[in-house]
């Protein structure tokens, strides 16, 4: 039998639909073919940023890039920080046309680069159950269109694609395995039909982006605070993991990394025990909640959330060697094959305990105070069934307007109003950066960009460069990116080549040498297209602040 969990579900109801771009070449499950093909400025700017690998893309017309250009001070160099980080690429909206020209854009200029993007599908059905990220498709067809569409636009490139998070967390009118009706009913939906509705279009979902050559695909399914084991694997079977690379955890959560490592195996060990051990045998599947793991009732000790387990922990509520030895005795001689990632974005501090009794819904998941960033992008996760740890939420942006069972409008927690879902979050920014885990990298260098002359066909651009650190670089290469249509001309301070959209300005014999504290290098070039600004700039590789 299963047991109904003693804990918050934590992130339902509703999350931010958010976008960004994230990529990386693994020689693990991910997309092992790119880790000899990634681009030497891709493996300088990763090594800047903390990654050891090469393939991470960072998108300089991210969202968060594009949030920086309207902020100042402080609030604008956090949001250029962040954005140097590689992070996800929402899709969320448009036609299929609309969604097939912004995957291929992303996926075109990372593959350019040797990289790959990592791109987010949220537009199923009744998203969010219409709460804070309300919206999707209208209806089964125009789903499958627009999931064309995606597959369309990603073609033949590499990506990876994290398929619908929520999806199979909230479903319309849903039983589970429990019996349970879940709380989720809108009266626009079939009673009858919308949950077996919701598997069928993630089983598409699946199918078409996973029968693409170079995609993998992970199905969102939660985290360990929400969904027990035997109903996650429930769901990700009736879903179509079987025919996808494996599920994503966490995603725009706070849960704790070891937390949800330790969850993810027990989950691919329930697939593995369900599907060749005992077929739908789900109920004897130990989970978090219960079976001699953290909250074992054996113990008499309730689990809590807020820490992080471990085999072996002296705390029984937090050992998990339980449901571990359970499941070995169980699989005999079959092992877990199912692959999944981390969302680690926001989960260094872990998920934030609410005051007891202060609010009737605390909304935990929704813009908790005191957060701090997670562990960088990086697919060396020491664990043989994680893929990575990836950036699928994106920092700084908002969960939502979080009342906290309150009337509104203000955020009780906080005494402000939250931005809406997806927009930035300047105050957040600051906690996650000031609260990570380990320090974000500082940039090391400074560009002053201007537009200092138009024409009707052009303009021109001056930029100022200078390190900020304590060494001294002897020979340069700036770096940016243009927008489509645009092409830089004639240069002074720098010789310029362009490839694509992509601009390299190389010092000239006698401004090769940048020492701290010196008088800046002035480059300027002519360019032929709408004047722009710059977000993201590196200089040898590592990413430069640009005011």
């Amino acid at each position: 039998m299963f047991r109904a969990p003693s804990v918050p579900r934590g992130r339902a109801p509703g999350r931010a639909a958010v976008a960004a771009a994230v990529a990386l070449a693994a020689p693990l499950a991910l997309v092992a073919a790119l880790g000899p093909s990634a681009s030497a400025e891709g493996q300088a700017e990763g090594q800047a940023n903390g990654q050891a690998e090469a393939g991470l893309y960072t998108d300089p017309f991210s969202t968060t890039f594009a949030a920086a250009a309207n902020l100042t001070g402080q609030a604008r160099d956090d949001a250029q920080r962040l954005g140097a980080v590689p992070t996800s690429t929402w899709l969320t909206s448009g036609s299929p046309a609309e969604v097939s020209a912004q995957a291929a854009d992303v996926v075109s200029r990372a593959n350019a680069e040797g990289d790959v993007a990592t791109l987010v599908a949220y537009n199923v059905p009744f998203r969010d159950c219409a709460q804070y990220s309300a919206g999707g498709a209208t209806s089964q067809a125009e789903y499958r269109a627009w999931i064309d569409g995606v597959a369309d636009g990603v073609g033949d490139g590499e990506a990876v694609v994290v398929v619908e998070p929520d999806g199979l967390g909230v479903i319309p009118w849903y039983t589970t395995l429990e019996g349970t009706q879940e709380w989720c009913k809108p009266a626009e939906a079939d009673a009858a039909t919308a949950a077996a509705e919701r598997f069928e279009m993630i089983n598409y979902a699946v199918d078409t982006l996973g029968g693409l050559p170079g995609t993998k695909v992970y199905l969102d399914v939660g985290h360990n605070g929400w969904l027990n084991v035997g109903d996650a694997t429930d769901r990700l079977i009736k879903a179509g993991v079987a025919d996808a690379d494996g599920f994503a955890l966490n995603t725009s959560n706070y849960q704790y990394t070891a937390n949800l490592t330790a969850y993810g195996r027990w989950v691919s060990s329930c697939i593995a025990y369900v599907t060749e051990v005992a077929p739908g045998d789900f109920g004897s599947c130990g989970n978090q909640y219960w079976n001699g793991g953290p909250a074992n009732d054996w113990t008499g000790v309730a689990m809590s959330p807020y820490a992080e387990w471990s085999s072996g922990n002296p705390d029984p509520a937090l050992d998990t060697a339980g449901v571990d030895s359970r499941y070995e005795q169980q699989l005999g001689d079959v092992e877990p094959s199912t692959h999944y990632v981390l969302d680690t974005s926001r989960n260094g501090r872990g998920p934030w305990e609410a005051p007891a009794g202060k609010y009737s819904d605390a909304e935990t998941w929704c813009n908790p105070p005191g957060r701090g960033l997670g562990d960088l992008p990086t697919h060396e996760t020491g664990e043989e069934l994680v893929d990575a740890h990836l950036w699928i939420k994106v920092p700084g942006e908002s969960d939502g307007k979080c009342y906290r069972g309150t009337g509104g409008p203000l955020d009780p927690e906080r005494g402000t109003e939250d931005p809406a879902a997806g927009r930035w979050f300047t105050e957040q920014a600051r906690e996650l950066i000031e609260l990570a885990a380990e320090p974000l990298p500082t940039p090391e260098c400074a560009v002053d960009y201007r537009v200092t002359g138009r024409t009707a066909t052009g303009f021109t651009g001056k930029l100022r460069l200078s390190v900020t650190g304590d060494e001294t670089v002897s020979g340069w290469r700036l770096r940016f990116d243009l927008p489509a249509g645009t092409t830089v001309g004639r240069g002074t301070g720098a010789h310029f080549d362009q490839d694509g959209t992509i601009v390299t300005a190389t010092h000239l014999r006698h401004n090769a040498r940048l020492v701290p504290g010196g008088d800046p290098v002035p480059v300027s070039f002519k360019a032929r297209g709408a004047a722009f600004e710059p977000g993201y700039v590196t200089l040898n590789g590592k990413p430069c602040l640009v005011s």
